[in-house]
């Protein structure tokens, strides 16, 4: 393994931003201009407002699916008094 550059710590840290700036300036660069649909900032909001809408949806759909708890206690009382009489 080769040694560290600057320490074990800040070698990963110096990492993560030099990657996080090369991506800013690659998307604000005016040669590699990109629409803003493509750009990450608009992806994220579109990618967490499907992923609300998913939840949403999916909480709200949960309401439906009550369990009649009397029913299965009801049923479970049936069985066990049942065995008994065998």
């Amino acid at each position: 393994m080769p040694p560290p550059l600057l320490s074990r710590t800040l070698d990963p840290i110096l990492g993560v931003f030099t990657g996080c700036l090369a991506y800013y300036l690659y998307e604000s660069h005016p040669r590699t201009a990109m629409p803003e649909e493509l750009k990450l900032k608009s992806l994220l909001q579109w990618k967490y407002a499907k992923w609300q809408k998913e939840r949403e949806q999916k909480l709200l759909g949960s309401g439906d699916d009550t369990i009649d708890w009397q029913a299965i206690a009801a049923s479970a009382e049936e069985e066990a008094n049942g065995g008994s009489r065998k």
